[in-house]
């Protein structure tokens, strides 16, 4: 089917006008590509983690030390998904841990030190290591963005932790697992 952008416009899954660059807790998910089963496999409610989930993983946790504004909180590498609590304190000054778009670039430059800065970072490293290992140089790793909630008390942080720590043991009715129907 040929793009139609009256019929194919994608909308901001963002809340508008909020600065995702400001101090806060937030839950992240990100699929791979078409829920592809890439990263392990859940054994006896245990995320089993092979090769490209390791790779995930240690990314993951290189993050908080590449970027001084981020503390990572509870997250679980699944065998197509990622789940994460990230917190940011926004305020030290730098960079946003990405090169600057090229002279001419149409797409906006993201904000330095935000969540989509992290995300992209991360998403890019752990596309770049894994397609060396699996010998597929340019192949999608990821689907396209990522869920994020704004985290806003104390309560919701629990329920989310919670959410991440028993993922793995409720695998098999998850709405990502690859034999359910989902809303994503």
């Amino acid at each position: 089917m040929k793009y139609d952008p009256d019929k194919h416009h994608r909308r901001s899954i963002r809340l508008p006008g909020y600065d995702y660059s400001q101090s806060g807790a937030y839950f992240v998910t990100i699929c791979a590509y078409q829920r592809q089963c890439l990263f392990g496999d859940v054994v006896d409610g245990q995320m089993v983690l092979n090769q490209y989930g390791n790779v995930v993983a240690d990314e993951w946790k290189k993050s908080s030390v590449i970027r001084k504004e981020i503390k990572l909180d509870e997250w679980v590498v699944m065998p197509n998904h990622f789940h994460g609590i990230v917190i940011i304190n926004n305020t030290t000054v730098g960079a946003n841990g990405r090169s600057p778009l090229l002279r001419g670039c149409t797409h906006p430059q993201m904000k330095p030190k935000s969540l989509s800065s992290l995300m992209a970072g991360f998403k890019s490293i752990a596309t770049k290591k894994i397609n060396i290992l699996r010998g597929t140089p340019g192949t999608p790793l990821w689907q396209r963005n990522y869920y994020e909630h704004i985290i806003r008390n104390p309560d919701a942080m629990n329920k989310i932790r919670q959410y991440i720590i028993h993922n793995p043991v409720s695998w098999s009715v998850d709405q990502l697992h690859p034999h359910h129907p989902s809303k994503w």
